[in-house]
């Protein structure tokens, strides 16, 4: 019989399940039989993640130019790594000199007469627009980058809790077992 405030006798630290929500938000979750739990914070994780993505585009995950901010979206797992990489070998531009070198920098916001192209070796880099062109990819206006840049982050926190309530949890096996064995006072 536990009171609150104890420890269920059965509770313990649970690093597969862990392993498993950091791999997938909810995932550790629904490993261990708590289902509607776990697609509560798939769903919720996920989706806060994808709103950022929707309001401030591919952009706002970005390892290079914005460190500090994807740590905390790395936190949403394999999904931020996956997206970071696509943005910085796809969609992402690198400036280069006068002679034609790359600087080995991520290229500015091109201008209203600048767009990318991309090079015979493969990358991207800033030239003068054909006119009447448009560029590919521009940062989001306003403050829908950053808008996106922190529903990300803040997803990635919460999937930090969800983490942590996937690695101390009971599996729903060995907790339906620990009631059938108690017995009634």
């Amino acid at each position: 019989m536990s009171t609150r405030g104890t420890a269920d006798p059965g509770e313990h630290f649970q690093p597969l399940a862990a392993i498993l929500a950091i791999i997938l938000p909810g995932l550790g979750q629904i490993a261990l039989g708590y289902t509607a739990r776990g697609l509560i914070a798939m769903l919720g994780i996920l989706g806060l993640f994808s709103l950022g993505l929707l309001a401030g585009g591919l952009n706002c995950i970005d390892s290079r130019e914005n460190r500090v901010w994807f740590i905390g979206q790395a936190l949403v797992g394999p999904v931020a790594f996956g997206l970071d990489a696509l943005h910085q070998s796809r969609f992402k531009a690198f400036e280069a000199s006068p002679a034609g070198n790359i600087l080995n920098r991520p290229a500015r916001v091109p201008g209203p007469s600048e767009s990318f192209t991309l090079r015979p070796d493969g990358v991207r880099v800033l030239t003068p627009l054909p006119s009447g062109g448009q560029p590919p990819i521009v940062k989001s206006i306003g403050r829908a980058n950053e808008i996106g840049t922190l529903f990300g982050a803040i997803a990635g926190m919460l999937n930090v809790i969800a983490v942590i309530d996937a690695a101390w949890s009971v599996s729903r096996r060995r907790r339906d077992a620990h009631k059938a064995q108690e017995v009634p006072a």
